[in-house]
This record gives structure tokens, C-alpha cells and sequence, in this order.
């Protein structure tokens, strides 16, 4: 008999959180969502998590550890969400080192990490006084922390968000040539069954997968490298 595994979502009400969710509820998942808002536990547990409120701005390194024991994967898909520069800083950057940490210290499994396509070179063209910018490097220095964490991960790094139906089909991009390739649409949908299949199977260990929505059914592009 093979005992459940448990996953932690980081920012548990977002839309592709709530997607995972499903996904890997119906896979067989114990889900533990971390929202800040008590109003958003109903929906939550609708979508299959246990929710858990805590504010990632003020939770340190033991809270979040606290949070993370007994967890195979941890899934960061949190974000401030633009408009507040210092904020974005705190979440996208500072709270993601903090789970990183915490989750190193428990000995998580995988941490998923979602980012985006422009992550790795966009801090580098983006102009300072561009308000994209500091989401830029917030993502660049938080990707860059778990690479070098030591920590099991995998980062996830699609192109342009649409609510279009998931396809369950990609198109792998090589990171390396990301600043030269033009974001195309990810569904929501695909990128949370890129975090279904990941967290499942243990897929794309150490690697940040850039991708679109294409024609390589997702199981078959991540184990394609």
C-alpha cells in the first residue's frame, strides 16, 4: 500500500494554485493551501486543499518550516501581483528565499518554483524605471536562490497566462535561448499540469523548463531531458 503524499501550495487562491489543486488532489494528494485571506478558505477546500491562512510577508523561516514538515513537495506560486514595487520585492523575492530555506531545513523532496519565460535575462533589458522592473528582478534573484540552494527543485517558466482550456501539450523552450524567442500563450491549465506531473513523477529534477502551449504532450516533453 503506498502512503499519500502531501504537497504545500504558497499562495493557494491564485488561479493556477486552484488548478494544481485539483490536479494533484485527483492524483492522489494531501494539499495544504497557504492563503493570506480567511475569506478564500471556502474555495480552497473546494478545490481540494486543507487551507492554511498565514501572511507570507511577516512569516519567518521556522513558521513557514513549521508549515512545511511532513511535506514531499513544496509549491511556490505566490505573487504581490504588480503595482507596489516594495511589496513585489517582499513576496516575489524575500518570502520565496524564506520558503526555499524552510523548506530545505525539513528536507522537502521538490520545490516548485513557478517563474516565467523572461525570468532569467529581462532584470538585464527591462529599464529601471519601468514598472515590470522590479518584478524582474525579483523573479531573477528568487529562481537564482533555489538553483543554488542545494534543495531538490524544479522551476517553471511559461510564456503569456491565458484561461484557455489546457491542451496538456507544450513546447519546450531552451532556457539559454529564452531571451531570443518571443513569449507566446500557456494556458493555466497546462502550467498546472506541468506542477501535477512534476510533483507525480518526480519529473525535470534541477531543471527550469520554459515553455508555451505547443503540440509534445507534457509527459513526454519532460522526460525528453
Amino acid at each position: 500500500m503506498t502512503s499519500t503524499k502531501n504537497a504545500v501550495i504558497i499562495g493557494g487562491h491564485g488561479k493556477v494554485a486552484r488548478l494544481a489543486t485539483t490536479k494533484l488532489h485527483d492524483a492522489g494528494f494531501s494539499v495544504t493551501s497557504l492563503i493570506r485571506n480567511p475569506d478564500h478558505e471556502s474555495d480552497v477546500r473546494e478545490a481540494g486543499a486543507e487551507p492554511v491562512v498565514l501572511d507570507l510577508e511577516s512569516a519567518d523561516t521556522d513558521q513557514l518550516a513549521s508549515t512545511f514538515d511532513g511535506a514531499d513537495t513544496v509549491i511556490f506560486v505566490a505573487g504581490a501581483g504588480g503595482g507596489d514595487p516594495q511589496r513585489t520585492m517582499a513576496v516575489d523575492r524575500d518570502a520565496a528565499v524564506r520558503t526555499i530555506d524552510a523548506a530545505k531545513n525539513v528536507g522537502v523532496s521538490r520545490y516548485v518554483l513557478l517563474s516565467y519565460s523572461g525570468s532569467s535575462v529581462d532584470f538585464l533589458r527591462v529599464d529601471e524605471k519601468d514598472s515590470f522592473y522590479p518584478y524582474t528582478v525579483a523573479k531573477h534573484d528568487a529562481d537564482r536562490y533555489l538553483r543554488e540552494s542545494g534543495l531538490p527543485y524544479t522551476i517553471l517558466a511559461p510564456g503569456l497566462l491565458t484561461n484557455d482550456p489546457g491542451s496538456g501539450r507544450i513546447v519546450r523552450i531552451d532556457p539559454a535561448a529564452a531571451a531570443d524567442v518571443e513569449p507566446q500563450n500557456t494556458s493555466r491549465d497546462n502550467v498546472a499540469e506541468m506542477i501535477s506531473e512534476v510533483a507525480t513523477n518526480g519529473s525535470a529534477a534541477n531543471q527550469t523548463v520554459t515553455f508555451f502551449d505547443g503540440d509534445t504532450p507534457i509527459g513526454v516533453a519532460l522526460r525528453d531531458e
